[in-house]
């Protein structure tokens, strides 16, 4: 009895190290893939601010493909997907695209095998994000420090899904200014296709989202209004 006091001691003891080890978690994102972590971000010590821009979207025979680039600089430091298609060869091709592109940093890249398609729209959608991309103001900020002040910054609003289709707005802001507004995405509708160049109109004077709807597109009004403030207030 005597010997079975210090066994039992030994056991417990042996057994702490086990109730304390904790399994890690992983959580990484499989629609956006950031710099890899071996390169430190200079960005906010640098004095360069990241700009985001909206690419176009692309219809293809799987659906509809739209990139969302973030520039550090010159330097595309992310990717994120707005619109892609729901299928198991798209959601396994988008991870490798977008390594793709940060490794190459630039829109020549391969496509990947059993998501041919995707690829091709996610390359054409991704170059229109690159070409829209204002220029850096890094080279003459020195001798023009109000210049960088006053870069053009794009924004894309929340896609607002309405009876009659999806709504999205894409903003161009020069400084504070509403400089231009164009649709990402909008119902296929006649009335909708009178409506648009009337509602920007309206926002170009108002220079905000405070405009009235056009009469008989008052859904698509409504979902433009939301998708545009959503812009306004995402903007840096």
């Amino acid at each position: 009895m005597k010997r079975a006091i210090p066994v039992l001691v030994l056991t417990v003891a042996g057994l702490i190290p086990v109730w304390r080890y904790a399994p890690s978690t992983d959580t990484s994102s499989t629609t956006e893939v950031a710099e890899p972590a071996s390169t430190p971000s200079t960005s906010a010590s640098g004095g360069t601010s990241n700009q985001v821009v909206a690419g176009s979207t692309i219809k293809t025979e799987k659906g509809p493909v739209q990139v969302e680039v973030t520039f550090d600089g010159d330097k595309i430091s992310s990717v994120r997907m707005l619109q892609q298609p729901n299928h198991p060869q798209t959601k396994a091709a988008v991870p490798k695209l977008i390594a793709e592109t940060l490794t190459a940093q630039s829109a020549d890249i391969d496509a990947v095998s059993g998501a041919t398609i995707t690829s091709e729209g996610y390359v054409e959608s991704l170059q229109a994000a690159i070409d829209a991309k204002p220029a850096s103001s890094s080279s003459s900020s020195s001798s023009s420090p109000s210049a960088s002040a006053a870069a053009s910054q794009v924004v894309a609003g929340s896609a607002v899904g309405t009876e009659k289709g999806t709504v999205q707005v894409e903003v161009t802001f020069e400084g504070d200014k509403i400089d231009a507004v164009r649709m990402l995405q909008q119902p296929n509708h006649p009335q909708t296709k009178a409506a648009v160049p009337k509602l920007i109109a309206e926002t170009l004077a108002a220079q905000s989202a405070d405009i009235d709807a056009v009469s008989g597109a008052t859904i698509t009004s409504d979902g433009y209004v939301e998708s545009l403030q959503a812009a306004i207030d995402a903007k840096g």
